[in-house]
C-alpha cells in the first residue's frame, strides 16, 4: 500500500473524528427516556434507554438494527428509516455520549467493545436473534466485532465505510495494535481536551460529507458530543485489530464504501485498500459508491438505497 494512500485515508478518518481491551458491560438496566430526545426521529416510536445505548423502535416487519458512527446521531438513518419503516421493524441505536445523548456508563472506561456488548445484550433481551445489522463507520466496526464474538445473533451485516483494523491507515500493513497505540493515546488526549471557544469542526468534517445539509447535521452532532467519550472511542477503533478472526467468520458481510476523485488517490489503489482488508472474509460483497465521501447515505442517497435494498433482498 502506498504511503500516499495510507496518508490520505488516514487524514480523512482523523478528520471525521473532530467534533481495545474487551470488557463486558454492566447490567442492562432500563432507564427513563428524556422528555425531549434530540436524536429521536418519530413521534410514534418507542424509546428504550440502557446504560451505554438507547434504542428507538419503529415500524413493523423483520427486525433491522441500524447503528451510527463516531460522534453521530441515529438521525444518520432518518431517510432510510422513513423509507423502510413500513416494511421492517427498525431498532435505531444511539451511543451514549454522542450527539447530546448523556454518557451514562460511557462516562468512564473503554467504549467500543463494551458498547458492542450492550448492543448484543439488547439483541438477546429483545429476542431479535438472528438479526440484520447495518452500521456506519464505528457502528460498522461494532458489527464486525459482533460477527466475531456473537455470530449466532446476526443474520447478516452491512458495513458503511468500516475496516477490520483502522491501524493500517496510520502504520501500514505491518501495523499492530501495539505499534499504533502511542498514536491512539495521543489522539484520545487531543480529542478529549476541552474545545477552544473558536473551535469549529466544519472545515474538517467537510472532508467527510459533500452534501450541505448532511454537513450541517454532522457538524451539529459533533459539537454536542461528549469529547471524552469520542476520544476514547476513537482510540478503541484505532487499536482494535480483528484481522485474525476474518477467515473463520461465517456471517455474510456487505461493505459499502465511497470513492471521491477529489481525494486524489487513483481508483485502483483505493479499491485495493478495501479489497485487501476484506480479502480473507469467506462470505463478502463489496460495493463502491462513486462521487461520495464517508457519509454515503447523505452524498449519494439513491445509490445507497440501491445498495441497501440489494443487501436486504439477498
Amino acid at each position: 500500500m502506498s504511503k500516499v494512500l495510507i496518508g490520505t485515508v488516514a487524514a480523512a478518518v482523523l478528520m471525521a473524528t473532530v467534533g481495545a481491551s474487551i470488557s463486558l458491560p454492566g447490567p442492562a438496566m432500563a432507564q427513563t427516556a428524556p422528555a425531549s430526545d434530540p436524536n429521536r426521529l418519530f413521534a410514534d416510536s418507542k424509546l428504550i434507554v440502557r446504560d451505554r445505548i438507547s434504542i428507538e423502535v419503529v415500524g413493523s416487519g423483520p427486525d433491522l438494527i441500524l447503528v451510527p458512527g463516531l460522534d453521530s446521531s441515529r438521525q444518520t438513518w432518518r431517510r432510510t428509516a422513513e423509507r423502510l419503516r413500513g416494511r421492517y421493524r427498525l431498532h435505531l441505536v444511539q451511543v451514549a455520549g454522542f450527539s447530546g445523548e448523556p454518557a451514562r456508563a460511557n462516562a468512564t472506561g473503554r467504549i467500543l467493545a463494551p458498547t458492542a456488548e450492550a448492543i448484543d445484550a439488547y439483541i438477546v433481551e429483545a429476542r431479535l436473534a438472528p438479526v440484520i445489522y447495518v452500521g456506519h463507520s464505528l457502528g460498522g466496526t461494532m458489527g464486525l466485532y459482533l460477527a466475531q464474538h456473537h455470530p449466532e445473533h446476526l443474520k447478516k451485516v452491512l458495513l458503511v465505510d468500516s475496516l477490520p483494523f483502522y491501524g493500517v491507515l496510520m502504520g501500514g500493513p505491518a501495523a499492530t495494535a501495539d505499534t499504533v497505540r502511542p498514536m491512539a493515546d495521543r489522539m484520545e488526549a487531543m480529542m478529549s481536551a476541552p474545545a477552544g471557544a473558536a473551535s469549529d469542526p466544519t472545515a474538517m468534517l467537510a472532508s467527510m460529507v459533500k452534501d450541505p445539509d448532511g454537513l450541517k447535521a454532522v457538524v451539529g452532532w459533533s459539537k454536542t458530543s461528549d469529547r471524552s467519550v469520542g476520544g476514547r472511542a476513537m482510540a478503541d477503533d484505532m487499536t482494535l485489530d480483528m484481522r485474525a478472526g476474518l477467515p473463520t467468520m461465517q456471517t455474510p458481510i456487505t461493505l459499502v464504501y465511497p470513492f471521491d476523485p477529489a481525494v486524489g488517490v487513483p481508483l485502483p489503489q483505493w479499491d485495493g485498500l478495501y479489497a485487501s482488508q476484506f480479502a480473507s472474509v469467506p462470505h463478502k460483497t463489496l460495493v463502491r459508491v462513486d462521487d461520495s465521501r464517508h457519509f454515503v447515505m447523505f452524498d449519494q442517497p439513491v445509490k445507497f438505497d440501491a445498495a441497501l435494498d440489494a443487501f436486504l433482498a439477498g
